[in-house]
């Protein structure tokens, strides 16, 4: 098990759980759980309710969605991104409905939106590890998206699995202790 920081403050359990592996077991993540983490991100906050986060997932199960999502991300997420059982593609819809204004708190609602569904899966025994690293081009060209939907972020979302099975660099960031700045450093 990943060793623990040591924090500065109390914080609850389910924060402190959470962490982005690398290495996930081939146990599957059913449908009914992955809705249940959508669940959770669909009752995020979000300015003027307007709810602008949108998600293309799948579970690995072999069909082209889930190829199309996996063959986005760059190949060093690849590596190790192909074990985990949920592919996960976040999007914003940068527009407000009603007015077709810009939104420019899209991406910080999404942001809140993701943070619901992190801790969903913590509660579940679920982790969840964001990345940067895949083509908003491709997927953009991939799912035909409109040009009102931003793509932001993939994620893998699977249950913990053998770091062993990771390269060596990959294996080491597994069993490091997460680090933080210091509290203090947060505050101007």
């Amino acid at each position: 098990m990943k060793p623990r920081p040591r924090y500065s403050h109390p914080i609850h359990e389910v924060i402190q759980k959470r962490w982005s592996p690398r290495a996930f077991s081939d146990r599957p993540v059913s449908e009914e759980q992955a809705l249940t983490l959508f669940e959770a991100a669909r009752w995020a906050a979000s300015c003027f309710n307007e709810q602008p986060w949108r998600f293309i997932w799948s579970l690995k199960d072999g069909s082209a969605k889930y190829q199309k999502l996996f063959n986005c991300l760059n190949e060093s997420n690849q590596e190790w991104a192909g074990s985990a059982p949920l592919l996960i593609l976040t999007l914003t819809k940068t527009t407000f409905s009603a007015t077709g204004k810009a939104n420019r708190w899209a991406s910080h609602d999404l942001g809140l939106a993701i943070g619901n569904l992190t801790t969903q899966a913590s509660l579940m025994d679920l982790y969840v590890h964001n990345m940067a690293g895949f083509s908003r081009k491709e997927a953009t060209a991939r799912f035909d998206l409109p040009e009102d939907l931003e793509p932001l972020t993939m994620i893998a979302v699977g249950w913990l699995g053998d770091p062993e099975t990771l390269s060596d660099k990959d294996q080491q960031s597994e069993h490091q202790v997460q680090t933080r700045k210091d509290l203090a450093d947060l505050f101007l």
